[in-house]
C-alpha cells in the first residue's frame, strides 16, 4: 500500500501597508506564501502549488496576487526597512537634495 497525498504550507513574507480593496482603509496587510507541496508515505517531496495573497488586517479580506506583484512588494519592503522608503537601492538616482556629494554625514570640507 502507497500512501500519498499533499500538505500545505502558508509563509508570512511581510506586513505591508495597503489600501484595502475590500473595506477602503489604509491598514496593514500581510504578504503570504502558500505552497502545497506532494507528500509520499507523509514525506513532503516537492512543491506543485505557490499561489501569493494579500490579507487585511482589519477586515481579514485576503486577494490573490501574481507572483511578480509579491515580489515587486517585498522589495519595496525590504527597501523600506533598509531606510529607502522609494525602492531604489543606495547609490542609484540624482542623490539627496540639500545634502553634500558622498550623500547624508559627510563633510565637505574634509578629503
Amino acid at each position: 500500500m502507497i500512501i500519498f497525498g499533499t500538505r500545505g504550507y502558508l509563509y508570512q513574507l511581510a506586513v505591508l501597508t495597503l489600501v484595502c480593496g475590500w473595506c477602503g482603509n489604509p491598514t496593514a496587510h500581510t504578504l503570504r506564501k502558500r505552497v502545497t507541496k506532494f507528500t509520499l508515505f507523509f514525506v513532503p517531496l516537492f512543491p506543485f502549488s505557490t499561489k501569493f495573497a494579500t490579507q487585511c488586517t482589519f477586515c481579514g479580506g485576503e486577494q490573490q496576487i501574481p507572483k511578480e506583484e509579491a515580489e515587486q512588494l517585498l522589495a519595496q519592503h525590504v527597501a523600506a526597512q533598509q531606510g529607502n522608503p522609494f525602492g531604489q537601492a543606495p547609490g542609484q538616482g540624482q542623490g539627496h537634495p540639500g545634502y553634500a556629494p558622498g550623500g547624508p554625514g559627510r563633510n565637505p570640507y574634509q578629503n
